[in-house]
């Protein structure tokens, strides 16, 4: 998943190189933290949340193949 969440968001911000995303596992859940430059927040999340809504759509999806429960948090 951390794979999917980066190539999104690096497409999305005008800074790729300081995307950073990492994951924390606690049983069959999984986190994912995303990390960008504060100038690219904004593009990351969209109008009304409408990106990070269909990034996290995007990622639950795909974590049905691996039977577990993923969370997306855009973090400063």
């Amino acid at each position: 998943m951390k794979e999917l969440v980066e190539v999104i968001a690096k497409y999305l911000v005008e800074h790729p190189e300081e995307v950073v995303v990492t994951e924390e596992e606690s049983g069959k859940n999984l986190v994912v933290k995303l990390h960008v430059a504060e100038s690219d927040m904004g593009k990351v999340i969209g109008k009304q949340g409408r990106i990070a809504k269909a990034i996290r759509s995007v990622v639950k999806a795909a974590s049905t193949f691996d039977n577990r429960r993923v969370d997306v948090e855009i973090v400063e």
